[in-house]
């Protein structure tokens, strides 16, 4: 049944893939999309076992579905897709990193709305100005300092304070996270180095790691002290950015609330919306 599946989704992506797209010419065609010919010979294979994937007459190994999948210069979520259908995890070098459109729209349109966009590995790509507006992002200097995960265990900020029930939410989902970056992304040396550095300084992190607790909520609440004086309690909530394996935390208060006011006033004071990229994946 597997292969018959991921026979049938190689066959879809083939015939609505456009030529130009890939790097072959257009011209007049018979059939719409890449014949087999064309995906064989951009992928290192034969037409004949492009035919008996399709089929579901063979099975293809890691490799092949990884040539495939960039043959037709799928994204990564289709390319994940494949990987499922046909048995293995999605490995693919390094965490994706790049702020596309779609997260880049997020934080231009929720200016009012402190965000960031992190990668699969939780290091902040990008912010915009209601979030640094917060002020209790304050760096350090070392090679994890934008990473969520390391400034919770290793390094924790003076001003963000959670309950104990939230800080167990929040510290789930980060070492959550990491397990699954690490399973899609198992050769991305800084990802490895993150999380064995992780695991070596703060022991609460490596406890969780050798035995997570069950994610109950992907948003937990904190109260946010300003440099200026002051605590405004927000609520994060993490949305998946699919297809770019990008992530987006959106801090909100409670509508008409005091905090809700406050809030305002500290973006009112943020200046003009702005999104900012910052952070580095780890050291190098």
């Amino acid at each position: 049944m597997a292969s018959h599946e991921f026979g049938g989704a190689v066959r879809q992506l083939r015939e609505s893939t456009d030529p130009a797209a890939v790097g072959l010419g257009g011209g007049r065609r018979r059939v719409r999309g890449l014949r087999r010919e064309e995906l064989g010979e951009l992928a290192g294979l034969s037409a004949d076992y492009v035919r008996r994937l399709e089929q579901g007459r063979s099975h293809p190994s890691a490799g092949v579905v990884k040539a495939i999948a960039r043959a037709m210069r799928v994204g990564r979520a289709e390319y994940e897709r494949l990987c499922a259908l046909a048995g293995y995890a999605a490995v693919d070098g390094q965490v994706p990193n790049e702020v596309g459109p779609g997260a880049t729209r997020l934080l231009e349109r929720f200016t009012d709305t402190p965000m960031f966009v992190a990668d699969a590995a939780m290091n902040l790509l990008a912010v915009n100005s209601a979030f640094l507006a917060l002020g209790h992002w304050h760096l350090s200097g070392n090679p994890w300092e934008w990473n969520i995960a390391w400034r919770t265990f290793c390094d924790p900020f003076d001003g963000f304070k959670q309950s104990a029930a939230d800080a167990t939410d929040h510290e789930a989902v980060l070492v959550a996270c990491l397990t699954s970056a690490l399973l899609r992304y198992p050769a991305d040396a800084s990802l490895a180095a993150l999380v064995d550095d992780l695991r070596g300084r703060s022991r609460l992190f490596d406890t969780l790691w050798r035995a997570p607790r069950p994610v109950t909520a992907y948003e937990s609440s904190a109260a946010f002290t300003h440099p200026e004086g002051g605590a405004v309690t927000l609520v994060g909530s993490l949305i998946a950015i699919p297809g770019d394996d990008l992530s987006a935390l959106m801090l909100t208060a409670a509508p008409g609330s005091a905090d809700a006011a406050r809030l305002a006033e500290i973006v009112e004071d943020a200046g003009a919306p702005a999104v900012i990229k910052v952070g580095r994946p780890g050291p190098g």
